[in-house]
């Protein structure tokens, strides 16, 4: 048996190879049937005879799998002189047992014989059906035993009948042969008409896909065409309005501008929908702020809502994101269009628009935008063709309340980019609800507490007069604005020497001293205005140091100090301490649990 094609040089590449798959893909089969013809032979040679060829039949078929895997890869490069040599020669290796089988002289040998050529032939012409001249070369070595047989049956009484099985064999050899080829030719003419009608389907494609980029390409310029005068139309008309003009004149106006803006409405829906259809609708990712995204939605719908007397509700529910990313212009067009319709036909009862969120990850969240109405509801057939462009479910509306039915298309194939989806729920006589569904990119889940202004103003609003001491520029700029807003008169000193020579000339409502200081230090300063006999010998002081030891508030509370604040300084504290400035030293000190008799004591 062979278990290659053999295919030589004049055989096309795209057949060798195929052929050589088809063989490569099969190769197992080969043990199969040597296992059955060693079967057959042991029963008429015996174990010895049978063995050896197994085994030497095996041989050559392991060395014939790994040439054919090897060339498999060069079919068409030289490789059919090669291949051809190899099967011949292998094939040998089958063609022994036949010749072993006849010259056995055991009653079944003969018998075997024929049964072993014949099908080894078969074998042969079945692997390379499709390339007869080949199946010749590689089946000469069954042709070799056949005429040794031949030979050695010449002048028996059966060489005429071992003759007669060569044309039965060709015979069927030849059907075998014929009808592959006419299968396969009928293959390929199959092949070639489907390949035509696949031609044709394509250019039928293109056809319609360059017809339907004509028709997006003439709507989004008429489109855009048409907005120009529409603009001029409608600017016009507001113009006018503002003039002087009879009752009968400004209805007719009136009628103008409704006409315009439904005009430039459905202009805009074309636009949006060629954008679409030619993949150049754009998208922008920026930060959303959920709550002004909220606020955009429903505000121009609440009061529609209520003018047309139907209540207008609002929900939230689930974990809401305070900060997202996403296209705020694209999401607010989709709920905007299902919040318009829910009003629209909505003629009695509430309109219910709800927010839900629910996290899928640490930075991602499922958003769901449902819009529910009280209307007359959808049936289960005109939910089918409600999501089709140009098409309304009841032709009256169309009549009533106008419109392309563009809207929900845009909607949803918009949700679709965005990557998510608009479903409905209908039931007639009990409402719709429309849900948008859509998953965004959270960028913070709670909002920012916002920061409470500390002012600096008392409460029966007078201006102080404090001096600032503070060696620091920033922190006398800080401080002397900070007191400016409230509309406070501050002067400031950049030691306890120069704190000393402004008490001399000016009298302050407080006094905040810095501790640390070239010159003369802050607790020394206050020990010298406490001993003076100025105008500031009582004026209340707020000692300030970046440590926070208590033997440093004790030690500026004994230098005469009335309070205590450390760095960075707490505004709120120190707007508390000026509040009861006014009511003297001994509130000051109330504030910081200081005992004024204890101290004096002391």
């Amino acid at each position: 048996m062979v278990e290659t094609d053999g295919l030589g040089q004049d055989s096309a590449p795209g057949e060798a190879a195929a052929a050589l798959r088809a063989i490569l893909q099969t190769q197992y089969l080969r043990y199969l049937i040597i296992t059955s013809w060693a079967l057959g032979l042991l029963a008429t040679l015996g174990t010895v005879t049978a063995g050896l060829w197994f085994v030497g039949t095996l041989a050559a078929g392991a060395i014939r799998g790994a040439v054919e895997k090897r060339i498999s890869q060069r079919v068409g490069t030289g490789w059919g002189l090669i291949f051809p040599l190899v099967a011949t020669v292998t094939t040998a290796a089958w063609a022994a047992a036949p010749l072993l089988a006849w010259f056995s002289g055991t009653p079944f040998g003969q018998p075997l014989a024929l049964s072993l050529l014949v099908a080894g032939y078969v074998l042969v012409f079945a692997q390379l059906r499709s390339s007869p001249r080949q199946a010749m070369v590689i089946s000469s070595p069954y042709g070799a035993v056949a005429l040794i047989i031949a030979v050695s049956l010449w002048g028996s009484p059966i060489f005429w009948p071992f003759m007669a099985v060569v044309p039965f064999t060709a015979a069927g050899l030849f059907v075998l042969v014929t009808m592959t080829m006419m299968r396969e030719e009928r293959i390929r003419a199959f092949q070639a008409h489907q390949a035509h009608l696949i031609e044709e389907l394509e250019a039928a494609r293109d056809k319609a896909n360059a017809a339907n980029e004509a028709k997006s390409n003439f709507l989004g310029i008429i489109s855009h065409e048409l907005r120009t005068p529409m603009n001029g139309v409608l600017g016009a008309a507001q113009l006018l309005s503002a003039t002087r003009l009879e009752a009968t004149q400004r209805e007719y106006l009136s009628i103008i501008r409704n006409s315009g803006d439904n005009l430039l409405s459905l202009l805009n829906d074309i636009l949006d929908m060629t954008k679409i259809e030619a993949g150049k609708m754009t998208f922008e990712t920026v930060d959303v702020s959920v709550e002004d995204l909220h606020r955009r939605v429903t505000g121009p719908f609440q009061a529609q809502a209520e003018a047309k007397g139907l209540a207008f509700e609002i929900q939230t529910e689930g974990e809401i994101p305070a900060v997202v990313r996403g296209d705020p212009l694209r999401v607010c067009q989709v709920i905007h269009n299902l919040l318009s319709n829910a009003v629209k036909f909505t003629d009695t009862g509430a309109v219910t628009y709800t927010v839900r969120g629910q996290r899928v990850a640490d930075r991602r969240v499922n958003f769901e935008f449902e819009v529910k109405d009280s209307g007359t509801g959808i049936s289960p057939e005109d939910m089918a063709r409600l999501f089709q462009p140009f098409t309304q479910v009841d032709a009256s509306s169309t009549r009533r309340f106008g419109g392309t039915g563009l809207g929900l298309t845009i909607s949803r194939r918009m949700a679709n980019i965005m990557g998510g989806d608009i479903t409905i729920q209908s039931e007639l006589g009990k409402g719709s609800i429309f849900t948008f569904a859509v998953e965004a990119e959270v960028v913070e889940w709670a909002a920012p507490a916002p920061v409470e202004e500390i002012s600096a103003e008392v409460e029966d609003g007078r201006q102080m007069s404090v001096l600032i001491v503070e060696d620091h520029p920033v922190n006398r700029m800080i401080l002397e604005a900070w007191m400016g807003s409230a509309g406070h008169v501050s002067a400031t000193a950049e030691n306890g020497q120069l704190a000393l020579d402004a008490c001399a000339t000016q009298a302050f409502d407080l006094i905040i001293m810095d501790v640390n200081m070239p010159v003369m230090d802050g607790l020394t300063a206050t020990r010298h205005i406490r001993e003076g006999n100025g105008a500031n010998t009582e004026t209340p002081i707020v000692v300030l140091s970046a440590s926070a030891r208590s033997e440093d508030h004790a030690a500026g509370l004994d230098a005469g100090a009335d309070a205590y604040l450390n760095k960075p300084i707490d505004f709120v504290a120190l707007a508390q301490m000026m509040a009861r400035v006014g009511e003297g030293r001994e509130a000051l000190r109330e504030m910081s649990g200081v005992d004024m008799q204890a101290q004096a004591a002391a």
